[in-house]
């Protein structure tokens, strides 16, 4: 029933407590950063308008443009950005102390890191001077 190599790697996973998943062999991949709690880039502001996810937003709503390699990427995205499963998901972005959660609405296709959030002005204020620009090492996760 198990092949000689599967029951040495049962084994091993008892011997050390880890749990074994069977993935099918037509599964598609998933970008397993994309599902890491503590990403870290680039945060940034514009002025939003009528994004990639088909929301109107103005400045003063707590909004970010995710950049568009995770937008991209992200499990289930087709052609369409309006029906990205990432659109309207929450993050927590993080910078020396402060914090704020924000809705996805848009693609961020200035963003040069994976994991860079173009912010709403409002949402920026939350966590940095609008004079400072770009704020680096600014985490953030899923909320």
């Amino acid at each position: 029933m198990f092949s000689p190599i599967m029951k040495l790697a049962l084994a091993l996973a008892l011997i050390s407590g880890l749990a074994l998943v069977a993935i099918p062999s037509n599964a598609s991949p998933i970008n397993s950063t994309l599902l890491a709690r503590a990403n870290t880039g680039d945060g940034t502001f514009y002025a939003p308008g009528l994004g990639a996810c088909g929301v109107t937003n103005s400045a003063t709503d707590l909004i970010a443009a995710m950049a568009h390699a995770t937008f991209d990427s992200y499990p289930g995205a087709t052609g369409n950005p309006n029906t990205n499963p990432i659109c309207n998901k929450k993050v927590t972005a993080h910078y020396q102390g402060k914090s704020v959660t924000v809705t996805i609405t848009d693609r961020c296709a200035g963003c040069a890191g994976e994991f860079d959030l173009d912010f709403s002005p409002a949402a920026f204020d939350k966590i940095a001077d609008e004079s400072v620009g770009r704020i680096h090492g600014m985490t953030w996760d899923y909320a």
